[in-house]
């Protein structure tokens, strides 16, 4: 675990839980592409730049998820590196608490203030082209979180951050965190044609052919959609449709997997109903969730 894996000329994958892109910028000064889950992570990413005689100049993060940025404070004590995130996403890397706030649609109880949902805040600035180094691109990949964005190297290499989840991980979770249904199955056939000699995903190992498994995701995340529609033949309310999918994926439910599947099945439902799939009636003042029929 954390592995360097050299995939180009200046670029290089850290094979940890998350993997983490390098972009050697200089003889020995590099950028990180996120920073990891926690103070452990950023602690042996550190090593392994002292092995290398590396000098970090900034940690470029994808979007805010916690385990994408749980290491940017303590990296930033340790080195004094500049930290970049990209619109949206910049404002939750500085205030973490945002992130499960958000999933939980109010101040989070206990449950979800841990560092898998909240990391340490960092003092994020926003993310631009005149932050990157010579080399290194920035594009945005809209759909599992707000900003969120991958980066390309000029030795053909992409960094897909979150965009999409390896089949091992969506046959044991099934429904993966979206913010945007449409927008993240727009990326996915973006990426699904996308050229490149080395594409890195954050949550598969890395490939020089990611079509395959970007339309995997394409069809797990229709399943979805299929199912939410069937359970909505008769009116229903969020939180038996929830329950119908956890029971229906054989999900184990807890506070952090109630919020994050939670916040995904709002979300479905957002897209579905503006897609005039759904409609909604509050005459029982209980919102009931149903199929339009054609």
């Amino acid at each position: 675990m954390y592995e360097l894996v050299q995939v180009g000329h200046r670029s290089y994958y850290i094979n940890a839980p998350v993997k983490i892109g390098l972009y050697l910028a200089q003889e020995n000064q590099v950028y990180l592409i996120d920073s990891g889950n926690d103070k452990d992570a950023g602690r042996k990413l550190r090593q392994l730049l002292d092995k290398q005689e590396w000098t970090l100049q900034a940690i470029l993060n994808t979007h805010s998820n916690a385990d994408h940025i749980g290491g940017n404070q303590y990296l930033q004590k340790q080195t004094g590196c500049k930290i970049y995130a990209p619109g949206i996403d910049c404002a939750f890397t500085r205030h973490p608490l945002l992130e499960p706030s958000f999933l939980y649609g109010g101040y989070p109880p206990k449950d979800l203030r841990h560092k898998f949902l909240m990391a340490k805040e960092s003092p994020a600035e926003y993310l631009t082209d005149e932050a990157l180094p010579q080399g290194l691109t920035v594009f945005p990949l809209p759909g599992h979180f707000f900003d969120m964005v991958g980066f390309r190297s000029e030795d053909g290499v992409v960094y897909l951050a979150d965009c999409l989840s390896s089949k091992e991980t969506l046959e044991k979770y099934q429904i993966g965190v979206i913010y945007d249904v449409g927008a993240y199955l727009d990326t996915l056939e973006q990426v699904k044609a996308m050229s490149g000699d080395w594409f890195v995903p954050a949550h598969a190992e890395a490939t020089q052919d990611i079509a395959p498994l970007a339309q995997y995701n394409i069809d797990k995340t229709r399943e979805v959609a299929e199912k939410i529609r069937a359970f909505c033949a008769q009116p229903i309310g969020f939180e038996a449709l929830l329950q119908k999918l956890f029971v229906a994926y054989d999900l184990a439910m807890d506070f952090s997997q109630y919020v994050l599947v939670g916040s995904t099945v709002r979300s479905y439902l957002a897209w579905m109903r503006d897609q005039g799939v759904l409609t909604v009636d509050f005459s029982t003042k209980l919102p009931l969730w149903q199929t339009v029929e054609p």
